[in-house]
């Protein structure tokens, strides 16, 4: 047959309806649940809910209706049958979680309505009852005793009691307090936030010579508020009784107080009383004490004390600006018991005196742009005092006197212990001046007032239009480093004078002229000679140094006279002028140092001046020095000693000793 491709006959759809029956159990959400409840709830309180589903429909009979009930739980908690809501079953006297804390309920919940023949599915609930504060704190027992030394140190624990409270966590915090007792001042009690006891403590010393035991009347109670349900039946505190005893000790000395303030102005003389401790034998014998410092805690020796009465007095100056505070320590002793001794700390404050004058805060240094406008701010500046006024620091600032006329620049107070520094003209010029040292007053305002000048380093610098610094000459960069124009020229100058002299006497030294010759006796005695050098031989110039004339930079060495006749050994110098050479010679200060020496010793003739003589003739050293008023003729002289003068007259005794050789032959 042909495959035609119509259809045979037309589709018919069919509904098949399928009939639920009770196959599925119901299911929990979860297998186990976790709940809680306060103790002592009221019965029916609300615990938590449970749910289960049924997979079957619940259009279609009672397969999926589910009903709920506890299997395991009772008498303590019920559920709703419907919602599956869980409650207390008991009263509060019943539901105490210091008697049980958890408890485990099973829940059940069946379909079909809960009708015989239903499908069940179970879930576990455990439910935790949580802590209400219904329990006061209880002393474990009524009376607490006991001892301890005279001696003890106040804040040392004496003893710890403790109460107990049934409850948890805050609810079970308690405070314990002192309330009354003999012992009211002279013990405290405080709370140990851990372990929850009552530590006792003393307030104050102790003295076994006066009271040899305390009773004390202990409070603790809740720091929470108990529940309100419980306020009118159950007590909120309880009480305890500590009785403390006294143990006696031989003690050291005692200071009247713990710790001593004392006060004294900085500028106290050396051994100004800055006040005094005292301290007493606490055993009732009235043994003498004797007082001194403990030199650990005074290392500078700044105070001493009296051993005797215990006054404290200054032995080296103070500064406060050093230290403000001194801590030391003073020490008492027994006289007949040196072992025992006893500290107080004192605690010395210096104080302030205005002693320190202001400066400027830090090193200022900026710039002024070439083309600028009178009244701009060029800088701010501050300073500090190490001083440390009452109500503190106030700062006055001023321009320096010498400067207040220049018209350069201006100071502006501020008024808050700052100050600007501004221009006072239109215009500046590097050419002209590349660096100002600005001298600005700094005042402070305390008495007796202080004061100083502090240096703001102004450059002169090429700026754009919006007075950003383009260029600062090398000539301000070197001044700022120390170096001004002036001082450059001076050194330079300096350079070339000494050069010039060095030049000047190397020349000197080396032109000599030659030494004329001598004839006969008439051309030595009656024409005066003219040399440039004075000598004329080589044991002339091997004499003495006559470089000392020509460098004014040497050292001077001795100076012999010349006045009277040479010995065969060197006569020691009369004087000895140590010249420290210097890069710059000063031709005025060597002049003046010649005139000096001359004036100072007049019997000691100048190198390059004729020696004036008091008198002359017969009897003096030099005998007469005029051919005209000689009572010898020459023929009646003799000579010869001539050669006992030493090398430097042998031209002369050649001259004079030949011609009496001649005449004697």
């Amino acid at each position: 047959m042909a495959n035609t491709g119509l259809k045979l006959e037309p589709e018919t759809e069919f509904i098949v309806k399928l009939h639920d029956i009770n196959d599925n159990e119901p299911k929990f959400a979860k297998e186990l649940y976790t709940a809680s409840a306060p103790e002592r709830s009221n019965i029916g309180t609300s615990v938590t809910q449970v749910t289960a589903t049924d997979a079957d429909d619940s259009m279609y009979g009672n397969s999926a209706k589910l009903r709920y009930s506890i299997s395991q739980g009772h008498p303590y908690f019920s559920v709703d049958p419907s919602t599956g809501i869980i409650r207390t079953a008991l009263g509060p006297g019943e539901m105490d979680r210091e008697k049980r804390e958890h408890y485990q309920v099973v829940i059940e919940a069946k379909d079909m309505a809960g009708q015989r023949g239903g499908l069940t599915g179970t879930t576990t609930v455990n439910i935790t009852l949580t802590d209400v504060n219904d329990n006061p704190p209880r002393f474990s027992q009524s009376i607490y005793q006991f001892s301890v030394p005279e001696s003890i140190k106040t804040g040392i624990p004496v003893g710890r009691i403790k109460a107990v409270d049934k409850d948890l966590g805050k609810n079970a915090e308690m405070y314990y307090s002192v309330v009354s007792g003999d012992g009211l001042d002279m013990f405290d009690v405080i709370t140990d936030k851990d372990s929850q006891e009552g530590i006792i403590t003393v307030l104050k010393p102790l003295d076994y010579e006066k009271t040899r035991s305390y009773t004390l009347e202990i409070q603790v109670q809740n720091t929470q508020t108990l529940d309100t349900r419980f306020l009118g039946y159950l007590p909120t505190k309880d009480m305890a009784t500590v009785r403390i005893g006294i143990e006696d000790v031989d003690e050291p000395p005692l200071f009247e107080k713990a710790s001593y303030v004392m006060e004294v102005k900085e500028d106290a003389a050396v051994g100004t009383a800055v006040g005094s401790v005292r301290a007493m034998d606490p055993d009732g014998y009235n043994s003498p004490v004797r007082y001194s410092i403990d030199r650990r805690t005074d290392l500078d020796r700044l105070f001493n004390v009296h051993s005797g009465n215990g006054s404290i007095f200054i032995i080296r100056p103070l500064d406060r600006e050093e230290a403000a505070w001194h801590n030391i320590s003073v020490i008492a002793t027994e006289f007949n018991k040196p072992l025992q001794t006893s500290w107080v700390p004192v605690y010395v404050r210096l104080l302030d005196v205005n002693d320190n004058a202001p400066t400027f805060a830090s090193f200022y240094e900026t710039f002024v742009c070439e083309k600028t406008k009178p009244g701009q701010k060029i800088q701010t500046v501050s300073a500090v005092d190490a001083d440390d006024p009452v109500g503190g620091h106030k700062f006055f600032f001023s321009l320096a006197m010498e400067w207040a006329y220049r018209g350069n620049f201006t100071v502006k107070d501020n008024g808050d212990n700052t100050a600007g520094v501004l221009t006072r003209r239109s215009s500046y010029s590097q050419l002209h001046k590349s660096i100002y040292l600005v001298p600005v007053v700094i005042t402070d305002g305390d008495f007796p007032m202080q004061s100083s000048t502090g240096t703001l380093t102004v450059r002169v610098c090429t700026c754009d239009r919006e007075g950003n610094m383009e260029l600062c000459n090398a000539e301000a960069q070197t001044s700022s480093a120390g170096l001004s124009t002036g001082a450059l020229v001076a050194i330079l100058l300096c350079v070339i004078i000494l050069l010039m002299i060095i030049v000047l006497f190397a020349a000197l030294k080396r032109q000599k002229k030659k030494e004329p010759l001598i004839i006969s006796k008439e051309d030595v005695r009656d024409n005066v000679v003219s040399y440039n050098d004075e000598g004329g031989g080589e044991e002339d110039t091997q004499a003495f140094d006559i470089g000392a004339l020509r460098n004014p930079e040497a050292i001077e060495e001795s100076q012999q006279r010349r006045d009277i006749i040479p010995s065969g050994t060197l006569n020691p110098p009369i004087r000895r002028t140590a010249i420290l050479s210097r890069d710059n010679a000063d031709v005025r200060d060597f002049i003046n140092q010649r005139v000096q020496d001359n004036d100072s010793n007049p019997t000691a003739p100048p190198y390059d001046s004729l020696a004036t003589y008091a008198y002359e003739g017969t009897g003096s050293v030099a005998e007469s020095l005029s051919s005209l008023g000689s009572a010898s003729s020459e023929g009646d002289q003799d000579y010869n000693y001539l050669s006992d003068w030493g090398p430097r007259f042998r031209k002369l005794a050649d001259m004079y000793g030949a011609e009496d050789s001649d005449r004697e032959s």
